[in-house]
Protein backbone atom coordinates (compact mmCIF):
# COMPACT_ATOMS: atom_id res chain seq x y z
CA UNK A 1 0.00 0.00 0.00
CA UNK A 2 2.69 2.36 0.67
CA UNK A 3 4.21 1.32 -2.76
CA UNK A 4 1.03 2.33 -4.46
CA UNK A 5 1.12 6.03 -2.68
CA UNK A 6 4.78 6.74 -3.39
CA UNK A 7 3.98 5.61 -7.01
CA UNK A 8 1.33 7.98 -7.59
CA UNK A 9 1.14 11.93 -7.20
CA UNK A 10 -0.81 13.27 -3.86
CA UNK A 11 -3.93 15.16 -4.77
CA UNK A 12 -2.18 18.18 -3.59
CA UNK A 13 0.73 18.49 -5.75
CA UNK A 14 -1.61 17.53 -8.60
CA UNK A 15 -3.19 20.76 -7.98
CA UNK A 16 -0.06 23.09 -7.21
CA UNK A 17 1.19 21.56 -10.75
CA UNK A 18 -1.73 22.67 -12.31
CA UNK A 19 -1.52 26.31 -11.01
CA UNK A 20 2.08 26.45 -12.00
CA UNK A 21 1.13 25.38 -15.56
CA UNK A 22 -1.64 27.48 -15.81
CA UNK A 23 0.29 30.58 -14.52
CA UNK A 24 3.63 29.47 -16.87
CA UNK A 25 1.54 28.91 -19.75
CA UNK A 26 0.62 32.43 -20.43
CA UNK A 27 4.27 33.61 -21.44
CA UNK A 28 4.62 30.69 -23.45
CA UNK A 29 1.72 31.36 -25.86
CA UNK A 30 1.88 34.71 -25.54
CA UNK A 31 5.03 35.23 -26.89
CA UNK A 32 4.68 32.80 -30.08
CA UNK A 33 0.83 34.31 -30.68
CA UNK A 34 2.28 37.81 -31.09
CA UNK A 35 5.13 36.40 -33.97
CA UNK A 36 2.02 35.91 -36.39
CA UNK A 37 0.69 39.42 -36.16
CA UNK A 38 3.80 41.20 -36.98
CA UNK A 39 2.73 41.94 -40.42
CA UNK A 40 -1.20 43.01 -39.36
CA UNK A 41 0.26 45.74 -36.28
CA UNK A 42 2.81 46.91 -38.69
CA UNK A 43 -0.13 48.05 -40.80
CA UNK A 44 -2.23 49.06 -37.99
CA UNK A 45 0.17 51.31 -36.69
CA UNK A 46 1.61 52.47 -40.23
CA UNK A 47 5.49 51.31 -39.30
CA UNK A 48 7.54 48.86 -40.94
CA UNK A 49 8.33 45.50 -40.19
CA UNK A 50 11.76 45.81 -38.38
CA UNK A 51 10.13 48.48 -36.09
CA UNK A 52 7.03 46.61 -34.73
CA UNK A 53 9.70 43.57 -34.16
CA UNK A 54 10.46 45.34 -31.61
CA UNK A 55 7.29 44.01 -29.79
CA UNK A 56 8.91 40.56 -29.52
CA UNK A 57 12.57 41.58 -29.64
CA UNK A 58 11.51 43.97 -26.21
CA UNK A 59 9.62 41.18 -24.51
CA UNK A 60 12.57 38.26 -24.98
CA UNK A 61 15.51 40.77 -23.96
CA UNK A 62 13.29 41.67 -21.37
CA UNK A 63 12.77 38.03 -20.24
CA UNK A 64 16.48 37.25 -20.63
CA UNK A 65 17.39 40.28 -18.44
CA UNK A 66 15.17 39.20 -15.81
CA UNK A 67 15.55 35.38 -15.64
CA UNK A 68 19.03 36.18 -13.56
CA UNK A 69 17.34 38.49 -11.20
CA UNK A 70 14.88 35.97 -10.09
CA UNK A 71 17.48 33.20 -9.23
CA UNK A 72 18.41 35.74 -6.53
CA UNK A 73 15.02 36.91 -5.57
CA UNK A 74 13.49 33.53 -5.24
CA UNK A 75 15.03 33.03 -2.12
CA UNK A 76 14.75 36.50 -0.88
CA UNK A 77 11.65 37.18 -1.15
CA UNK A 78 10.06 33.33 -1.30
CA UNK A 79 8.97 31.71 -4.06
CA UNK A 80 4.81 32.49 -3.42
CA UNK A 81 5.22 35.75 -3.46
CA UNK A 82 7.68 36.26 -6.44
CA UNK A 83 4.86 34.08 -8.21
CA UNK A 84 2.47 36.47 -7.43
CA UNK A 85 4.53 39.18 -8.38
CA UNK A 86 5.52 37.75 -11.75
CA UNK A 87 2.09 36.93 -12.14
CA UNK A 88 0.48 40.69 -11.60
CA UNK A 89 3.33 41.88 -13.68
CA UNK A 90 2.38 40.21 -16.65
CA UNK A 91 -1.21 41.15 -15.91
CA UNK A 92 -0.30 44.79 -16.15
CA UNK A 93 1.75 44.04 -19.24
CA UNK A 94 -1.00 42.22 -21.13
CA UNK A 95 -3.87 44.93 -19.72
CA UNK A 96 -1.64 47.78 -21.28
CA UNK A 97 -0.85 46.04 -24.57
CA UNK A 98 -4.26 45.49 -25.21
CA UNK A 99 -5.02 49.22 -24.88
CA UNK A 100 -1.45 50.45 -26.43
CA UNK A 101 -2.18 53.85 -29.14
CA UNK A 102 1.11 53.84 -30.91
CA UNK A 103 4.13 51.31 -31.43
CA UNK A 104 6.12 52.35 -28.92
CA UNK A 105 3.56 52.11 -25.85
CA UNK A 106 3.44 48.63 -27.55
CA UNK A 107 7.11 48.18 -27.48
CA UNK A 108 6.96 49.56 -23.91
CA UNK A 109 4.57 47.65 -22.53
CA UNK A 110 5.60 44.40 -23.78
CA UNK A 111 8.73 44.79 -22.33
CA UNK A 112 7.00 44.89 -18.96
CA UNK A 113 5.17 41.39 -20.03
CA UNK A 114 8.60 39.86 -20.50
CA UNK A 115 9.68 41.14 -17.03
CA UNK A 116 6.58 39.56 -15.51
CA UNK A 117 7.28 36.37 -17.96
CA UNK A 118 11.38 36.35 -16.83
CA UNK A 119 10.13 36.30 -13.66
CA UNK A 120 7.37 32.85 -14.53
CA UNK A 121 9.57 31.22 -17.22
CA UNK A 122 12.12 29.81 -14.55
CA UNK A 123 10.17 29.99 -11.47
CA UNK A 124 7.53 27.25 -12.83
CA UNK A 125 10.95 24.86 -12.81
CA UNK A 126 11.73 25.80 -8.91
CA UNK A 127 8.28 25.61 -7.82
CA UNK A 128 7.88 21.80 -9.33
CA UNK A 129 11.50 20.94 -8.32
CA UNK A 130 11.14 21.77 -4.61
CA UNK A 131 7.14 20.44 -4.31
CA UNK A 132 8.56 16.74 -6.42
CA UNK A 133 11.48 15.77 -5.00
CA UNK A 134 14.35 13.97 -6.66
CA UNK A 135 12.37 11.21 -6.56
CA UNK A 136 9.73 12.07 -8.49
CA UNK A 137 11.60 14.74 -10.46
CA UNK A 138 11.51 13.07 -14.07
CA UNK A 139 7.21 12.65 -13.66
CA UNK A 140 6.72 16.19 -12.75
CA UNK A 141 8.99 17.92 -15.33
CA UNK A 142 7.22 15.33 -17.64
CA UNK A 143 4.12 16.84 -16.85
CA UNK A 144 5.77 20.58 -17.55
CA UNK A 145 7.05 19.46 -20.82
CA UNK A 146 3.81 19.10 -22.20
CA UNK A 147 3.02 22.90 -21.85
CA UNK A 148 6.61 24.32 -23.12
CA UNK A 149 6.00 21.57 -26.64
CA UNK A 150 2.55 22.91 -26.80
CA UNK A 151 3.05 26.32 -26.70
CA UNK A 152 5.78 27.22 -29.25
CA UNK A 153 3.21 25.43 -31.72
CA UNK A 154 -0.35 26.31 -30.47
CA UNK A 155 0.56 29.87 -29.94
CA UNK A 156 0.63 30.66 -33.62
CA UNK A 157 -2.55 28.51 -33.78
CA UNK A 158 -4.19 30.64 -31.45
CA UNK A 159 -2.53 33.57 -32.89
CA UNK A 160 -3.63 33.31 -36.30
CA UNK A 161 -7.23 32.27 -35.18
CA UNK A 162 -8.05 35.19 -33.28
CA UNK A 163 -6.61 37.67 -35.99
CA UNK A 164 -9.09 35.97 -38.42
CA UNK A 165 -11.75 36.81 -36.31
CA UNK A 166 -11.04 39.49 -34.17
CA UNK A 167 -9.12 42.83 -33.42
CA UNK A 168 -5.48 41.98 -32.82
CA UNK A 169 -5.42 43.25 -29.22
CA UNK A 170 -7.63 40.31 -27.74
CA UNK A 171 -4.24 38.77 -28.38
CA UNK A 172 -2.97 40.28 -25.18
CA UNK A 173 -6.83 40.89 -23.54
CA UNK A 174 -7.79 37.57 -23.59
CA UNK A 175 -5.10 36.67 -21.35
CA UNK A 176 -6.64 38.80 -18.47
CA UNK A 177 -9.08 36.14 -17.70
CA UNK A 178 -6.60 32.89 -17.84
CA UNK A 179 -4.29 35.23 -15.64
CA UNK A 180 -6.78 36.25 -13.22
CA UNK A 181 -7.75 32.70 -12.48
CA UNK A 182 -4.55 31.96 -12.40
CA UNK A 183 -3.53 34.24 -9.80
CA UNK A 184 -6.12 33.36 -7.61
CA UNK A 185 -5.64 30.04 -7.84
CA UNK A 186 -2.02 30.64 -7.23
CA UNK A 187 -3.30 32.57 -3.55
CA UNK A 188 -5.09 29.54 -2.51
CA UNK A 189 -2.90 26.66 -3.85
CA UNK A 190 1.09 27.48 -3.69
CA UNK A 191 1.77 27.31 0.00
CA UNK A 192 3.54 30.10 1.49
CA UNK A 193 7.11 29.72 2.50
CA UNK A 194 9.01 31.97 4.23
CA UNK A 195 12.76 33.76 2.28
CA UNK A 196 15.39 31.13 2.72
CA UNK A 197 18.64 33.00 5.05
CA UNK A 198 17.14 36.29 5.46
CA UNK A 199 19.83 38.76 7.00
CA UNK A 200 22.60 36.60 5.67
CA UNK A 201 25.33 36.81 2.91
CA UNK A 202 23.85 34.46 0.90
CA UNK A 203 21.03 36.51 0.13
CA UNK A 204 22.15 39.96 -0.62
CA UNK A 205 22.37 40.56 -4.26
CA UNK A 206 25.36 40.56 -6.60
CA UNK A 207 24.62 43.93 -8.57
CA UNK A 208 27.90 43.82 -10.14
CA UNK A 209 26.80 40.25 -11.33
CA UNK A 210 22.93 41.44 -12.32
CA UNK A 211 24.24 44.43 -14.27
CA UNK A 212 26.79 42.34 -16.06
CA UNK A 213 24.77 38.15 -17.03
CA UNK A 214 20.98 38.80 -17.85
CA UNK A 215 22.33 42.57 -20.14
CA UNK A 216 25.33 40.58 -21.59
CA UNK A 217 22.55 37.22 -22.31
CA UNK A 218 20.03 39.93 -23.47
CA UNK A 219 22.93 41.53 -26.25
CA UNK A 220 23.71 38.46 -27.48
CA UNK A 221 19.74 36.82 -27.78
CA UNK A 222 19.61 40.55 -29.60
CA UNK A 223 22.80 39.64 -31.80
CA UNK A 224 20.92 36.60 -33.14
CA UNK A 225 17.42 38.17 -33.49
CA UNK A 226 19.37 40.59 -35.93
CA UNK A 227 21.25 38.29 -37.91
CA UNK A 228 18.16 36.29 -38.65
CA UNK A 229 16.53 40.04 -39.36
CA UNK A 230 19.10 41.03 -41.78
CA UNK A 231 20.35 37.23 -42.78
CA UNK A 232 23.95 38.23 -42.57
CA UNK A 233 26.69 38.15 -39.43
CA UNK A 234 29.49 40.67 -40.90
CA UNK A 235 27.24 43.53 -40.26
CA UNK A 236 27.51 46.53 -37.55
CA UNK A 237 24.05 45.77 -36.02
CA UNK A 238 24.87 42.18 -35.50
CA UNK A 239 28.56 42.57 -34.64
CA UNK A 240 28.40 45.30 -32.11
CA UNK A 241 25.75 43.18 -29.87
CA UNK A 242 27.42 40.35 -30.16
CA UNK A 243 30.88 41.34 -29.37
CA UNK A 244 29.25 43.56 -26.21
CA UNK A 245 27.64 40.72 -25.05
CA UNK A 246 30.38 38.64 -25.39
CA UNK A 247 32.58 40.68 -23.60
CA UNK A 248 30.19 41.19 -20.40
CA UNK A 249 29.49 37.49 -19.92
CA UNK A 250 34.15 37.16 -20.04
CA UNK A 251 33.67 40.20 -17.34
CA UNK A 252 31.09 38.02 -15.43
CA UNK A 253 32.66 35.40 -15.67
CA UNK A 254 36.13 36.76 -14.31
CA UNK A 255 33.87 38.68 -11.22
CA UNK A 256 32.27 35.28 -10.50
CA UNK A 257 35.39 33.43 -9.74
CA UNK A 258 36.32 36.16 -7.34
CA UNK A 259 36.72 35.61 -3.22
CA UNK A 260 33.87 38.34 -1.79
CA UNK A 261 31.32 38.22 0.76
CA UNK A 262 28.58 38.26 -1.66
CA UNK A 263 28.18 35.47 -3.55
CA UNK A 264 27.73 35.83 -7.58
CA UNK A 265 24.08 35.84 -9.12
CA UNK A 266 24.71 32.90 -10.81
CA UNK A 267 27.64 30.15 -9.23
CA UNK A 268 29.81 28.75 -11.78
CA UNK A 269 31.23 25.83 -9.86
CA UNK A 270 28.01 24.44 -10.47
CA UNK A 271 29.45 23.25 -14.45
CA UNK A 272 32.02 21.23 -12.48
CA UNK A 273 29.34 18.56 -11.97
CA UNK A 274 29.45 16.80 -14.83
CA UNK A 275 25.84 16.20 -15.10
CA UNK A 276 24.79 19.54 -14.98
CA UNK A 277 26.86 20.37 -17.31
CA UNK A 278 25.41 17.76 -19.96
CA UNK A 279 21.70 18.08 -18.58
CA UNK A 280 22.06 21.99 -19.81
CA UNK A 281 23.85 21.33 -22.77
CA UNK A 282 21.12 18.58 -23.64
CA UNK A 283 18.71 21.11 -23.10
CA UNK A 284 20.35 23.98 -25.08
CA UNK A 285 20.68 21.46 -28.06
CA UNK A 286 17.45 20.20 -27.67
CA UNK A 287 16.00 23.47 -27.74
CA UNK A 288 18.20 25.00 -31.07
CA UNK A 289 16.75 21.60 -33.09
CA UNK A 290 13.36 22.15 -32.02
CA UNK A 291 12.75 25.44 -32.78
CA UNK A 292 15.01 25.06 -36.26
CA UNK A 293 11.99 22.35 -37.17
CA UNK A 294 9.29 24.57 -35.63
CA UNK A 295 10.85 27.70 -37.82
CA UNK A 296 11.33 25.70 -40.94
CA UNK A 297 8.11 23.61 -41.51
CA UNK A 298 5.75 26.58 -42.09
CA UNK A 299 8.03 27.63 -44.58
CA UNK A 300 7.87 24.56 -46.35
CA UNK A 301 3.95 24.28 -46.02
CA UNK A 302 3.64 27.78 -46.89
CA UNK A 303 6.24 28.11 -49.85
CA UNK A 304 6.66 24.59 -51.53
CA UNK A 305 2.84 23.66 -50.85
CA UNK A 306 0.99 26.85 -50.64
CA UNK A 307 -0.61 26.44 -47.83
CA UNK A 308 -2.02 29.88 -45.71
CA UNK A 309 -0.70 30.85 -42.45
CA UNK A 310 -3.34 28.78 -40.34
CA UNK A 311 -3.49 25.74 -42.26
CA UNK A 312 0.71 25.93 -42.42
CA UNK A 313 0.32 26.44 -37.97
CA UNK A 314 -2.06 23.64 -37.28
CA UNK A 315 0.25 21.47 -39.57
CA UNK A 316 3.42 22.12 -37.55
CA UNK A 317 1.39 20.86 -34.04
CA UNK A 318 2.32 17.13 -34.45
CA UNK A 319 6.18 18.14 -33.19
CA UNK A 320 4.07 19.74 -30.40
CA UNK A 321 2.07 16.93 -29.88
CA UNK A 322 4.54 14.38 -30.18
CA UNK A 323 6.78 15.80 -27.48
CA UNK A 324 3.79 16.62 -25.46
CA UNK A 325 2.83 12.73 -25.85
CA UNK A 326 6.44 11.20 -25.07
CA UNK A 327 7.10 13.97 -21.97
CA UNK A 328 5.42 12.51 -19.58
CA UNK A 329 5.48 8.93 -20.27
CA UNK A 330 9.21 9.50 -20.95
CA UNK A 331 10.02 11.46 -17.46
CA UNK A 332 8.39 8.67 -15.39
CA UNK A 333 10.27 6.04 -16.73
CA UNK A 334 13.19 8.58 -16.25
CA UNK A 335 12.32 8.21 -12.06
CA UNK A 336 13.13 4.08 -12.80
CA UNK A 337 15.67 4.27 -15.23
CA UNK A 338 17.43 7.72 -15.21
CA UNK A 339 17.86 10.03 -17.70
CA UNK A 340 20.68 8.51 -20.15
CA UNK A 341 19.47 5.27 -21.78
CA UNK A 342 16.20 7.34 -22.48
CA UNK A 343 17.54 10.65 -23.88
CA UNK A 344 19.55 8.58 -26.11
CA UNK A 345 16.67 6.85 -27.90
CA UNK A 346 15.19 9.64 -28.30
CA UNK A 347 17.77 11.63 -30.17
CA UNK A 348 17.73 9.08 -32.62
CA UNK A 349 14.12 8.53 -33.02
CA UNK A 350 14.26 12.52 -33.84
CA UNK A 351 16.77 12.04 -35.87
CA UNK A 352 14.82 9.27 -37.84
CA UNK A 353 12.26 11.74 -38.16
CA UNK A 354 14.58 14.61 -39.13
CA UNK A 355 15.41 11.94 -42.09
CA UNK A 356 12.44 11.72 -43.55
CA UNK A 357 11.72 15.17 -43.86
CA UNK A 358 15.39 15.77 -45.85
CA UNK A 359 13.64 13.58 -48.64
CA UNK A 360 10.30 15.95 -48.71
CA UNK A 361 8.88 17.41 -51.59
CA UNK A 362 6.35 19.91 -52.43
CA UNK A 363 3.72 16.72 -54.43
CA UNK A 364 4.74 14.51 -50.56
CA UNK A 365 1.43 14.15 -48.75
CA UNK A 366 0.61 16.02 -45.28
CA UNK A 367 -0.41 12.43 -44.23
CA UNK A 368 3.49 11.20 -44.43
CA UNK A 369 5.15 15.24 -43.29
CA UNK A 370 2.72 15.56 -40.51
CA UNK A 371 4.00 12.01 -39.35
CA UNK A 372 7.69 12.25 -39.75
CA UNK A 373 7.16 15.45 -37.40
CA UNK A 374 5.33 13.58 -34.99
CA UNK A 375 8.40 11.17 -34.90
CA UNK A 376 10.36 13.87 -34.78
CA UNK A 377 8.15 15.50 -31.72
CA UNK A 378 8.28 11.98 -29.74
CA UNK A 379 11.81 11.57 -29.69
CA UNK A 380 12.45 15.11 -28.54
CA UNK A 381 9.97 14.53 -26.00
CA UNK A 382 11.98 11.49 -25.02
CA UNK A 383 15.08 14.03 -24.62
CA UNK A 384 13.53 17.27 -22.72
CA UNK A 385 11.65 15.30 -19.92
CA UNK A 386 14.25 12.78 -18.56
CA UNK A 387 17.37 15.56 -19.34
CA UNK A 388 15.08 17.84 -17.26
CA UNK A 389 14.66 15.76 -14.11
CA UNK A 390 18.37 14.45 -14.21
CA UNK A 391 19.36 18.44 -13.54
CA UNK A 392 17.53 18.78 -10.29
CA UNK A 393 18.22 15.12 -9.14
CA UNK A 394 22.16 16.24 -9.68
CA UNK A 395 21.62 20.18 -7.75
CA UNK A 396 21.20 20.70 -3.62
CA UNK A 397 18.09 22.36 -3.20
CA UNK A 398 19.26 26.10 -2.41
CA UNK A 399 21.08 25.58 -5.98
CA UNK A 400 17.75 24.89 -8.14
CA UNK A 401 17.13 28.43 -8.57
CA UNK A 402 20.36 29.13 -10.34
CA UNK A 403 20.07 26.07 -12.51
CA UNK A 404 16.89 26.80 -13.68
CA UNK A 405 17.80 30.32 -14.63
CA UNK A 406 21.19 28.62 -16.26
CA UNK A 407 19.02 26.18 -18.02
CA UNK A 408 16.44 28.75 -19.68
CA UNK A 409 18.75 31.71 -19.92
CA UNK A 410 20.85 28.24 -22.65
CA UNK A 411 17.60 27.38 -24.14
CA UNK A 412 16.61 30.84 -25.09
CA UNK A 413 20.35 31.54 -26.63
CA UNK A 414 20.01 27.77 -28.20
CA UNK A 415 16.82 28.70 -29.77
CA UNK A 416 17.74 32.54 -31.24
CA UNK A 417 20.78 30.63 -32.56
CA UNK A 418 18.58 27.98 -34.34
CA UNK A 419 16.54 30.54 -35.53
CA UNK A 420 19.44 32.52 -36.64
CA UNK A 421 21.09 29.47 -38.22
CA UNK A 422 18.02 28.64 -39.99
CA UNK A 423 17.64 31.91 -41.15
CA UNK A 424 21.05 32.19 -42.99
CA UNK A 425 20.40 28.53 -44.00
CA UNK A 426 17.66 29.61 -45.91
CA UNK A 427 18.84 32.87 -47.45
CA UNK A 428 21.98 31.16 -48.95
CA UNK A 429 20.95 27.77 -49.86
CA UNK A 430 16.65 28.31 -50.47
CA UNK A 431 16.96 31.49 -52.25
CA UNK A 432 16.92 29.91 -55.54
CA UNK A 433 15.32 26.59 -54.59
CA UNK A 434 13.00 26.29 -51.56
CA UNK A 435 13.27 22.83 -51.03
CA UNK A 436 17.26 22.74 -50.72
CA UNK A 437 16.90 25.15 -48.37
CA UNK A 438 14.07 23.23 -46.20
CA UNK A 439 16.11 20.06 -46.96
CA UNK A 440 19.35 21.67 -45.38
CA UNK A 441 17.72 23.27 -42.29
CA UNK A 442 16.95 19.05 -41.23
CA UNK A 443 20.17 17.86 -42.03
CA UNK A 444 21.69 20.90 -39.80
CA UNK A 445 18.84 19.38 -37.11
CA UNK A 446 20.32 16.05 -37.71
CA UNK A 447 23.39 17.14 -37.13
CA UNK A 448 22.57 18.89 -33.93
CA UNK A 449 20.76 15.89 -32.61
CA UNK A 450 24.57 13.90 -33.32
CA UNK A 451 26.21 16.27 -30.93
CA UNK A 452 23.51 16.24 -28.09
CA UNK A 453 24.07 12.32 -28.40
CA UNK A 454 27.34 12.85 -27.42
CA UNK A 455 26.50 14.86 -24.85
CA UNK A 456 23.97 12.16 -23.44
CA UNK A 457 27.06 10.25 -22.75
CA UNK A 458 27.63 12.06 -19.74
CA UNK A 459 24.04 12.31 -18.59
CA UNK A 460 23.00 9.73 -15.06
CA UNK A 461 22.57 6.10 -16.07
CA UNK A 462 20.51 4.08 -13.35
CA UNK A 463 19.83 6.03 -10.39
CA UNK A 464 19.28 4.24 -6.76
CA UNK A 465 16.80 6.19 -5.27
CA UNK A 466 15.41 5.66 -1.98
CA UNK A 467 12.64 3.48 -0.96
CA UNK A 468 9.61 5.33 0.22
CA UNK A 469 10.18 4.84 3.86
CA UNK A 470 13.95 6.50 3.60
CA UNK A 471 12.53 9.36 1.08
CA UNK A 472 13.66 12.94 1.82
CA UNK A 473 9.98 14.57 4.16
CA UNK A 474 8.33 17.29 2.91
CA UNK A 475 10.77 19.88 4.45
CA UNK A 476 14.10 18.51 2.88
CA UNK A 477 15.13 20.27 0.09
CA UNK A 478 14.50 18.91 -3.36
CA UNK A 479 18.01 18.05 -4.65
CA UNK A 480 19.68 16.74 -1.21
CA UNK A 481 19.19 12.80 -1.84
CA UNK A 482 19.13 13.11 -5.30
CA UNK A 483 22.85 14.07 -5.35
CA UNK A 484 23.21 10.77 -2.40
CA UNK A 485 21.46 8.85 -5.74
CA UNK A 486 23.90 10.01 -8.42
CA UNK A 487 26.98 9.38 -6.98
CA UNK A 488 25.85 5.92 -6.86
CA UNK A 489 24.59 6.27 -10.66
CA UNK A 490 26.73 4.35 -13.07
CA UNK A 491 29.21 7.17 -15.34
Amino acid sequence: MTQVRADRLDPGLVRLIAVVLLGGMLGILNSTMVAVAISPLSEEFDTSISTIGWASTGFLLAVCAMIPFTSWAVDRFGSKRLWIIGLVLFLVGSLTSGLAWNVESLIGFRVVQGLGAGILDPLVLVLLARAAGPSRAGRVMGLMGVVLSLGPVLGPVAGGAILEGFSWRWMFLLSLPVGLVALLLALKVIPPDSPRGSGQAEVRLDVIGLALLGPGFAVLVLALTQSAERTAFAVWQVLTPLILGVVMLGVYGAHAFRTRPTPPLIDLRLFKNTSFTASVTVMSLSGLATFASLFALPLFYQQAQGHGTLAAGLLVTPVGLGAALAMPLAGNLSDKMGSRGLAQGGAVVAAVGGLILTQVSPATDEVWTSLAALIMGLGLGFVGAPTMGSLYRTLPGHQVPQGSSVLYMLNQLGAAIGIALVTVILKTVGDTDVMKGIHGVYWFAIGTLAVLLVATLFLPGRLEVPPPSASPQADEPPGVSGQKAVDTASH
